[in-house]
């Protein structure tokens, strides 16, 4: 029997996608720029992928050499792929964490409109999740923490565009008088 030793390596994560109920891409991040090096090949994954997870039942398909969990909603798909000899519990560990999250986020309200709604804060718990492909964070709980102190370090909230706005009213005011 033959065997082979791989390389350990921390990028546990391909890609993560989220797609409607139709297949059409509403959000995905892409860590392997070796597997996809275009948008092109994304697309045609994703097809590919939609394609056979539409109608099965299970929450781990094999394809193209990868390992992709998904779970799906009313009118969402979410995947995390991997490689094929990736642990599926780690990749099922990702999805999980970033299902929870959103739905917290969304009121467990996971619909689609909810989800664009909300694209901002689901693009941060991306990068909370993963980096790179190295899987960074996956409690639920942690994550909504992080996102929401980033939310209110960004500062783009309409009461800051208020004060922005009137501070600059009132220099304006000041540099006229004098």
């Amino acid at each position: 029997m033959e065997t082979f030793e791989m390389e350990p390596s921390l990028e546990t994560v391909k890609a993560i996608c989220i797609l409607d109920n139709d297949g059409r891409r509403l959000a995905s991040k892409y860590y392997d720029t070796v597997t996809f090096p275009s948008l092109k090949e994304e697309k045609a994954f994703e097809t590919n992928l939609f394609s056979k997870t539409q109608k099965a039942n299970a929450e781990i398909v094999m394809l193209d050499g990868l390992t992709a969990v998904y779970r799906s909603n009313v009118d969402l798909l979410f995947y995390v792929i991997g490689s094929q000899t990736e642990n599926e519990l780690l990749l099922l560990s990702v999805l999980n964490g970033l299902y929870d999250a959103l739905s917290q986020v969304l009121k467990r309200n996971m619909e689609k409109q909810g989800l664009y709604e909300h694209m901002e804060v689901l693009m941060l718990l991306l990068d909370e999740i993963v980096d790179g492909g190295i899987v960074m964070e996956t409690d639920p709980t942690v994550l909504l923490h992080r996102v929401a102190v980033k939310s209110e370090e960004s500062g783009f909230s309409e009461q800051s565009v208020a004060n922005v706005f009137q501070n600059a009213k009132e220099s304006l005011k000041w540099s006229l008088l004098k």
